[in-house]
């Protein structure tokens, strides 16, 4: 049953569809998907075309907007947007440590996360297709992960695409998980330096507290064991527009006078928390270096650990034996996160198994994305922490027709923070206006 509700200038409308686990076995087991369909108060859904937004992630549900913020102000004015919450993500048979071990064993686990990849999501966005457009196609904006989908959507579907828009998303077709973090982990190195050019005084607050941890790891409410390591991977933040000052927000407050002598505050360790777990977004860590997996005789073996071996100036022990500042990590997932973090720990054999699976597909046709007839456009952000640019000017360069918007002006959230004014200079793209 469908039901239609009103927020400050639009008309909400929820919507589930029944889908199988593994599109290969359509009478197989299925899966409930669920998605939010905005309409702008006073127009007629029956004459707009759609818009599906795919979330970045992987592992995220649709953002929970209200009214009309940020790209839906833009959105709205053309079109009736559908915001899919992907399989495993938001209400739509959601993945974590409370309903994964109903799938039996941690191999069973595993075998049931196999399907949660890009290939699995397009298929699920095909298969709902004919119930709301009545069989048209539709654009569709993919943000990050988001846009890994859309390049998947160009390559085994495009007769569902009327126009694809990609921000922050253009995948290599080619790169293995290794390879990928090879080329992450000088960019991450650029961003920690434009931090501390940035904020200089920085630089001895992170040493301080990194020296602190080494000695006496902290536990941040909920019970995640706050390490080096994971203080490290709060440079997360560093990729995102606003993430280098609301790191300095956060270091800045890190201790206290206590009985004992300087302790990590309450209001530092709650700040971290938010960063780091992964109590909301579960899927993220379980299945984030498989979205690379692409040779079928190859694991993804934990690629950002193994990686980062070979890039000394991250490891903090020998940071802290000598004077240089302490560099942060970035989107690297690694197997201390399923000791460290409450919601991940029960998943941690499972993690290892996905870790250790071979027999991953191929994403991308190549071939057919040279002959591709639908209109695209890509933003892509310069020296994006995210996403190598590099890797995605050569696939814009291998995608036939595709136009690029190159840009300093955000930083690989820019769909959010630029919000109308990116899919204005997307959707002229694709019209031919710009």
């Amino acid at each position: 049953m469908e039901h239609s509700y009103r927020q400050p200038g639009t008309v909400l409308t929820d919507h589930r569809f029944t889908v199988p686990l593994d599109h290969a076995r359509p009478d197989g087991e299925q899966i409930e998907l669920y998605a939010r369909e905005v309409v702008a108060s006073g127009k007629d859904p029956a004459f707009l075309p759609w818009l599906l937004y795919l979330e970045g992630g992987p592992g995220f549900g649709a953002r929970r907007f209200t009214g009309r913020q940020a790209w839906l102000e833009r959105a709205l004015a053309d079109y009736r947007v559908l915001l899919l919450d992907q399989r495993g993500t938001g209400r739509s048979t959601p993945v974590n440590r409370q309903t994964l071990p109903l799938r039996g064993t941690p191999a069973q686990q595993a075998e049931y996360l196999a399907h949660f990849r890009s290939d699995s999501i397009v298929r699920d966005a095909e298969a709902i297709r004919p119930a709301l457009t009545g069989g048209a196609p539709w654009t569709v904006l993919g943000q990050s992960f988001g846009g890994f989908c859309t390049t998947h959507y160009l390559s085994t579907a495009p007769e569902g695409l009327t126009a694809a828009l990609i921000t922050g998303g253009l995948p290599s077709l080619t790169a293995t998980a290794d390879e990928v973090y090879e080329a992450s982990y000088p960019r991450i190195e650029r961003k920690n330096l434009a931090h501390y050019a940035r904020y200089p005084m920085d630089v001895e607050r992170a040493r301080r507290i990194a020296a602190h941890l080494a000695e006496r790891p902290a536990e941040l409410p909920g019970g995640y064991r706050l390490t080096v390591e994971a203080f490290q991977s709060l440079g997360l933040m560093l990729g995102s527009g606003d993430g280098s000052h609301q790191l300095h927000y956060l270091l800045e407050d890190a201790f206290v006078p206590s009985a004992a002598g300087p302790a990590l505050s309450d209001a530092f360790l709650e700040g971290a928390r938010a960063h780091l777990s992964f109590a909301g977004h579960p899927l993220y860590a379980l299945v984030h270096e498989s979205i690379y997996a692409q040779d079928p005789a190859a694991p993804t073996a934990w690629a950002a650990e193994r990686v980062r071996a070979g890039h000394p100036r991250f490891d903090a022990a020998k940071t802290l034996a000598g004077d240089e500042p302490l560099l942060f990590t970035g989107e690297t997932i690694h197997p201390w996160h399923f000791t460290a973090d409450p919601s991940l720990v029960p998943l941690r054999e499972t993690a290892e198994l996905l870790a250790a699976r071979t027999g991953w597909g191929p994403l991308y046709a190549p071939d057919r994305l040279a002959a591709n007839e639908v209109p695209v456009a890509a933003a892509v952000y310069h020296d994006d922490m995210y996403v190598d640019t590099a890797h995605s000017l050569e696939t814009a360069r291998a995608i036939r027709g595709l136009r690029t918007w190159v840009t300093d002006e955000f930083e690989h959230d820019g769909v959010r923070a630029g919000g109308p004014r990116v899919l204005d200079r997307l959707l002229a793209l694709v019209q031919g206006d710009a």
